[in-house]
């Protein structure tokens, strides 16, 4: 799984381009027709193209490119990361109606598997529920609904969820005099955003010089959207994010957020990398976390910063993000794709990622077993990780969700709050920005 609308991110990566193995390319890939298999041994290259931190990466992840690529030597794994989920998918599409230039496989995140289901995308994407390897009744019903086309297809496997918390420096909490015990905390906030904001006037008055409450804005409001029942669309998938009490309430809470100079006024997942720099220098004391945000702050906080953060419940239940795994028809090595895609979202994968990089799985019998009820992350101490997000992933009820609700995200945050936030814009002259933008750039 924050942010252009995509952001995870599931899980965020490091650097605007981050080339996890020797993958150089923004979505690497070879197109092809057809499988030639690797037949007789042939050693091939399988590239895969993600974005945001999924975890399976050999340097800060879970190793598991380097154990798949034990237990079958003709195969090597290169992945291609993109930190700006949004541009992320504009490229992804444009290759994909072009049939070219895609990587074995893709990841998908969930604010636009509807798009990628829907009509015009669904037949571009090798069926993954006929192809073997992969135990589709060991997925969350939910997860495996968002990726079925309308003839039944499953075009994507389920690799995590974002059940929601909040995340926060316990040293500058300390110097604020707030409380620091995560039980503490959460009762600060609990039951109502508007609490969240209270506290963050109470940290301003007594903020340690240089610092600021929250991060973003944009992730307020992410945070707060996806605390909602109805989001972007309505019950019949329909794009009405204008009528939606859920925008309405993420709108404004970021603008309370932001007029109230509560905010670090930066933007999650920039290029220039200036919020990852933030989590190094201790620059914001709260960050929106669902749980892929936890391998985001224990990358970009280092070593230095270990034990200082921590985790509490949010002031209300959500579930931001999540992504899919899938193999476009145009890869020159489909069979092996599928299989790999099988294997990387397999239950015991999941529970690998999960003990490194904090993503909860969307298998249902991991997230009720030992090696996520028990977890911790070294970098959280003693911080019980597995029960605070599994608990919190039991709770997510899915809301419906439009083909276009990864693209009206980005310009609600990136082009409406952000400029309420850096540039004082006013709110109303910001949301009418908003307006135009969807009018003119979303046919729908």
């Amino acid at each position: 799984m924050r942010t252009s609308s995509s952001r995870r991110g599931r899980r965020t990566a490091i650097a605007a381009i981050a080339v996890v193995a020797t993958g150089t390319a923004l979505l690497t890939g070879c197109g092809g027709d057809g499988d030639d298999g690797a037949a007789g041994g042939e050693k091939i290259t399988l590239r895969i193209g993600t974005f945001g931190s999924f975890g399976y990466d050999d340097a800060t992840g879970a190793k598991l490119y380097a154990e798949y690529e034990q237990a079958h030597p003709n195969i090597k794994i290169e992945e291609s990361n993109v930190a700006d989920g949004q541009k992320y998918w504009d490229t992804l599409k444009l290759r994909l109606s072009r049939d070219s230039g895609l990587a074995d496989i893709q990841a998908l995140e969930v604010g636009y598997i509807a798009e990628a289901t829907g009509p015009a995308m669904a037949g571009k994407w090798v069926d993954l529920g006929t192809t073997g390897g992969s135990d589709l009744g060991a997925f969350l019903d939910w997860k495996v609904k968002q990726a079925t086309t309308g003839d039944g297809k499953v075009i994507g496997l389920g690799t995590d969820i974002g059940p929601m918390a909040i995340c926060y420096n316990k040293d500058l909490f300390a110097k604020a005099g707030l409380p620091t015990d995560r039980t503490e905390v959460a009762k600060l906030w609990t039951g109502d955003w508007a609490k969240f904001i209270q506290v963050g006037e109470t940290y301003k008055k007594n903020a340690p010089a240089g610092t600021a409450f929250h991060d973003s804005a944009s992730g307020l409001f992410n945070a707060v959207v996806s605390s909602e029942p109805v989001q972007y669309a309505n019950a019949k998938g329909e794009l009405d994010y204008e009528n939606s009490p859920g925008v309405k309430k993420a709108w404004d809470t970021a603008v309370a957020a932001a007029k109230g100079e509560l905010t670090a006024k930066l933007r999650q997942f920039d290029e220039k990398g200036t919020w990852n720099a933030a989590f190094k220098n201790s620059t914001f004391a709260t960050v929106a976390c669902p749980s892929w945000m936890t391998g985001i702050i224990k990358d970009q906080a280092g070593a230095e910063n270990q034990g200082k953060w921590d985790i509490a419940a949010p002031p209300v239940a959500g579930n931001w993000g999540g992504a899919f795994l899938t193999v476009p028809k145009s890869g020159k090595h489909t069979k092996e794709a599928a299989e790999l895609a099988a294997w990387l979202t397999a239950p015991a994968q999941h529970a690998k990622v999960f003990g490194v990089n904090g993503n909860i799985p969307s298998s249902k019998d991991t997230l009720t077993s030992p090696a996520v009820q028990d977890a911790k992350l070294p970098f959280f101490g003693d911080t019980p990780v597995g029960r605070i997000y599994s608990q919190a992933a039991a709770g997510i009820t899915p809301a419906p969700i439009s083909r276009w609700d990864g693209q009206v995200k980005t310009f609600l945050t990136d082009n409406g709050i952000l400029d309420i936030e850096q540039r004082g814009t006013d709110p109303a002259k910001a949301w009418e920005n908003v307006k135009k933008l969807v009018d003119d750039k979303i046919d729908q």
